[in-house]
């Protein structure tokens, strides 16, 4: 089986069980942050990037008035499928147009600049360093405790690449806007050890990278049976829990000429902005959601900012030591591996036996 093949079907899957099981825990906490104070102009043309499985985009179509325009990119057409049909299942829309297109963000967008009234993308830095902090302290003091310390370089990376609000408030200034940092914290509850690795949320999220921070073949198992037993010793009875940081940022160019579509020669898809060089400083906004009722689903996030959406991190060392070859595995055939700790009848192997 190829590597596309194990990618494809892999993908596939994760669009069919997105909304029920990976939507209710993780994006609804995102979700509202991104809808907040979302305000959409009366006619407007918006792009949502990396849509998924649409339910931020019909959110955002809702709040659209008459004679706009909605275009949804997704890397996955298998997720974008599936937000084709709840569009479907709306019937008319009033005289809004939504298209959908399958294209990756990365390295850039595909548009010009000043094309969109509106971009919003749910990707973009979320979550923030810190999130699943009560994880990476229990693995580095596994690694630490076992004398990993090949395993505990490369946890250091992986940790460098939650982006931190000094780093995005820079992605701010740099791309020029004015804008601010909205943040959420919410915790995960598990129940085991075993509920935590095979949860969805984790599964198709960060365990690949986790298993490529431990190794390969024994080695990675035998970190993760240190993982294990660690959770279950310190966290026996009562629910292991980790913590989110979610962030939202929100820039805007704030001095920008009047849009006259009647000019456009492009057929209404472009207009002239002033771009602004000297940003207004930016604050953080803690409130809680009015949105208790929104569920909308985010997926995982990349390891960096998308490279030409705000800022080029290709000059960071640490960034690009973790996406060179010798550090970065086959991420499809390194997560299909099985836990050993967690394969039923399986005995702890005999050499971490003390």
């Amino acid at each position: 089986m190829t590597i596309q093949l194990r990618r494809t079907r892999k993908i596939e899957k994760l669009a069919r069980i997105y909304d029920d099981e990976i939507a209710p825990c993780w994006g609804a906490r995102f979700g509202r942050l991104l809808l907040r104070d979302l305000v959409v102009p009366e006619v407007s043309q918006v792009l949502d990037v990396a849509c998924r499985t649409g339910i931020p985009t019909l959110e955002i179509l809702r709040l659209m008035g008459a004679g706009s325009r909605l275009i949804a990119i997704d890397e996955s057409s298998a997720m974008l499928d599936v937000a084709r049909r709840k569009v479907a299942a709306l019937g008319p829309l009033g005289g809004k147009a939504v298209f959908f297109r399958t294209e990756s963000a990365v390295p850039r967008l595909s548009f010009a600049d000043d094309v969109y009234d509106l971009v919003v993308c749910n990707l973009g830095t979320l979550p923030l360093a810190g999130t699943f902090e009560e994880f990476h302290d229990l693995y580095r003091e596994v690694l630490i405790k076992h004398d990993r310390h090949d395993a505990l370089d490369r946890l250091d990376l992986h940790l460098a690449s939650y982006p931190t609000f000094d780093h995005v408030e820079h992605c701010l200034a740099a791309a020029g806007l004015a804008g601010r940092i909205e943040i959420d914290e919410f915790s995960l509850l598990f129940r085991s050890s075993r509920e935590f690795f095979f949860a969805p949320v984790i599964e198709y999220g960060p365990l690949g990278d986790w298993k490529s921070i431990a190794g390969s073949g024994q080695d990675m198992q035998d970190v993760f049976w240190y993982i294990k037993e660690a959770i279950d010793a310190y966290f026996a009875g009562r629910p292991f829990h980790v913590t989110v940081k979610a962030g939202l940022v929100i820039g805007t160019k704030p001095a920008h000429a009047a849009i006259d579509r009647s000019h456009d020669p492009g057929g209404g898809d472009g207009f002239a902005a002033d771009v602004i060089t000297t940003p207004v400083p930016l604050t953080i906004d803690t409130e809680d959601s009015p949105f208790d009722d929104i569920e909308t689903g985010l997926p995982w996030p990349p390891p960096g900012i998308a490279d030409g959406s705000v800022v080029d991190d290709r000059d960071d060392p640490a960034i690009a030591e973790l996406a060179s070859g010798d550090y970065a595995l086959d991420e499809d055939s390194l997560a299909e591996q099985e836990l050993d700790a967690f394969i039923e009848g399986k005995k702890r192997p005999q050499h971490l036996i003390d």
